[in-house]
C-alpha cells in the first residue's frame, strides 16, 4: 500500500482538494485498494475544521467527492505512517521541518514537483481563486499517480 499524506498551512483548502482530488483519481484508475491518502496542517489555527467553502464548492462542480473533514495538524508520527508527505508552498516545508524535525528518508516532496515543475500551488486562501488551485493540484496529482502506479 503507497500511503501519501498531502500538507498545506491550515488543512482546509488545498491539502484537503489534494486529498480528494487524489482520492478520485486513484478510484477513476481502479488502485484505490493500494493506496492510503490523507492530509493534514502545519499550523494548529484550523484545527476542527471542515473543508473551506470554496474548496467544497470547487469539487463539487466537477463531480469529485469532498466528504465530511476534520482538519488536523501533521505529527512526529505521521512520518513513520507515510511513504509521501507532500507539500503546497516553501512555507509548508518550513513549518513541516519544525515539526518533523528533519527528513532522513527523503519523504518530503512539493506537489507540483511531480509534475516536473518548481513552483507553489496556487493559495486560495489569499486570492479565492480555486480555479487555479484546483488545475494545479489536479496536475500534481495525476503526475503523482501516474509515476507511482
Amino acid at each position: 500500500m503507497i500511503r501519501v499524506l498531502f500538507v498545506c498551512h491550515g488543512n482546509i483548502c488545498r491539502s484537503t482538494m489534494a486529498e480528494c482530488v487524489m482520492r478520485y483519481l486513484v478510484d477513476k484508475a481502479g488502485v484505490a485498494d493500494d493506496f492510503h491518502i490523507d492530509s493534514a496542517a502545519t499550523s494548529r489555527e484550523d484545527i476542527g475544521s471542515d473543508v473551506h467553502p470554496g474548496t467544497r464548492r470547487k469539487l463539487s462542480e466537477l463531480g469529485i467527492p469532498c466528504g465530511h473533514h476534520r482538519a488536523r495538524q501533521v505529527t512526529l508520527a505521521d512520518y513513520g505512517r507515510f511513504d509521501h508527505i507532500v507539500i503546497m508552498d516553501e512555507e509548508n516545508a518550513w513549518g513541516l521541518e519544525c515539526i518533523l524535525r528533519g527528513d532522513p528518508e527523503g519523504k518530503v516532496s512539493k506537489l507540483l514537483s511531480w509534475a516536473g515543475l518548481d513552483r507553489d500551488v496556487a493559495d486560495p486562501w489569499y486570492t479565492r481563486d480555486f480555479d487555479t488551485t484546483y488545475r494545479d493540484v489536479r496536475m500534481g496529482c495525476q503526475a503523482m499517480l501516474e509515476t507511482l502506479s
